[in-house]
């Protein structure tokens, strides 16, 4: 019996499996021509043009339309293969995303994908109780890392990032690749502005979970909560005023910039010679100086959004 041909309209990797057979039957190669090109098994380029098996990861689409000569073709379409394994409110938030012009985050746990080195965004990934794969891992941190060149060049969105202190605290993949994350982010506060929620400010609307904030073009505003096991898009605009109100307030009872990046930099050094004795006495002096510089009367950030 004839073996039914894809439908390239049932879903997005069924197209892109069609796209990568054509070319592939358009230089007269085998699966196992192509195979050995981009180093992977017959059977994974078999999975892909049946769209069966795992998604490509973002580094094997670029070798597949490199050895094809596919001109973008295949790169054009990952993302979208990419999103389609999540929920609809997923996609429509990274569809957001990524045409935002202001991006404002209140990170709990860990520090924001945007911001991840690629060994701290495996440490992280690696915990996620829907992977299933090492391919699965591999494509996520694709992902995240693709989603990064979103920061650079023209049209880049401001990004404004509250870090709560926690996320300093906790050695995600261990001390080197700590110290190498905060490294990185303290670095990536000279373009973006990065403020640091510490532990001394208690309570505050959003504990328990992390905040996005979206600014489109137009001047529309998204939120999107998450939690450990959620996550919600907010796009009415009384929603959305109550999140910017507890963003605001965040921001309020934040370091300031030059002492959040002062403490970074401490958490930093401290993983460098693996000593938690370190980083608590620099978290320590940072909240006494704060503390001070409230008694004397000093000025809270800006609640504006403004800085984002």
């Amino acid at each position: 019996m004839a073996k039914t041909p894809l439908d390239p309209s049932s879903s997005m990797a069924a197209l892109y499996g069609v796209h990568l057979k054509r070319l592939r039957e358009r230089r007269g190669w085998t699966q196992h021509d192509l195979a050995a090109r981009v180093f992977v098994s017959p059977g994974r380029v078999a999975q892909l043009e049946c769209a069966s098996g795992a998604r490509p990861t973002a580094e094997l689409t670029r070798a597949l339309d490199d050895a094809l000569d596919a001109a973008g073709l295949l790169v054009d379409r990952w993302p979208h293969v990419y999103r389609e394994s999540f929920p609809d409110w997923a996609r429509r938030f990274m569809e957001l995303s990524e045409r935002a012009i202001i991006i404002r985050l209140y990170a709990a746990q860990a520090v924001p994908g945007f911001l991840q080195t690629e060994p701290y965004a495996r440490a992280v990934l690696r915990r996620g109780r829907t992977l299933t794969s090492a391919h699965m891992l591999d494509e996520r941190v694709a992902a995240r890392m693709a989603r990064q060149e979103r920061l650079q060049g023209v049209g880049a969105p401001a990004l404004s990032v509250v870090l709560d202190e926690a996320v300093l605290m906790r050695p995600v993949g261990g001390h080197t690749s700590m110290r190498d994350q905060l490294v990185r982010l303290r670095e990536a506060c000279t373009q973006h502005t990065v403020q640091v929620l510490p532990f001394s400010s208690g309570a505050h609307p959003l504990l328990g979970g992390s905040l996005t904030l979206l600014t489109m073009p137009d001047g529309s505003e998204t939120a999107y909560a998450e939690g450990a096991e959620h996550g919600q898009l907010f796009e009415e605009p009384d929603d959305v005023a109550s999140f910017n109100r507890a963003y605001d307030q965040l921001r309020a009872e934040s370091l300031p910039v030059a002492m959040s990046v002062q403490m970074i930099a401490d958490a930093a050094e401290g993983y460098r010679h693996g000593g938690s004795e370190r980083r608590a006495l620099a978290r320590k002096q940072l909240q006494q100086r704060s503390g001070r510089r409230v008694r004397r009367g000093g000025r809270r950030p800006s609640r504006g959004r403004s800085g984002a």
